[in-house]
């Protein structure tokens, strides 16, 4: 079953396509819309009003707040050096705060804070915390304004 009953709805949530995402042992709050080929691990949590777009992958360790959108195809990692195997795997949790905006094709690597209605550009590879109201973009990507009414 693609929705496992481990996971938890608060409230109304929109997921078009049931038979066509997997999610197992998540919270997901009230006002959540999860797109299509979408994954979503145990232990994630997505507040509120929070949207989650086609082909992304959330994967265990991500807390991600309220009013948040995450475009197609975006991808979080849990562990800093990966291996087959490796007995000293260690989860590295990832916050996203209130109102951020991660857009399409951007990995977000793990151990990191992406700050309240932070903007993550398209493609861009996210390494380490990016503060409050940034914006950032580029590979790695790098501090492009203080807020989005500096882009101009």
């Amino acid at each position: 079953m693609p929705i496992s009953e481990s996971c938890v709805f608060e409230g109304e949530y929109s997921i078009p396509y049931p038979e066509l995402v997997n999610l197992y042992g998540c919270r997901i709050a009230d006002g959540v819309f999860v797109g299509p080929f979408v994954e979503i691990q145990k232990g994630v949590s997505i507040g509120s009003a929070s949207r989650v777009q086609s082909h992304s992958l959330v994967c265990e360790g991500v807390s991600i707040g309220a009013d948040v959108f995450i475009g197609h195809g975006v991808i979080f990692i849990n562990d800093r050096h990966p291996r087959a195997n490796n007995p000293g795997w260690k989860l590295e949790p990832t916050v996203v705060e209130d109102g951020a905006s991660i857009g399409s094709g951007a990995v977000v690597m793990c151990g990191i804070t992406i700050g309240r209605n932070a903007t993550i550009g398209a493609g861009a590879v996210v390494t380490h915390d990016v503060p409050p109201d940034a914006v950032v973009h580029g590979v790695p990507a790098r501090l492009h304004a203080r807020s989005i009414d500096d882009t101009e």
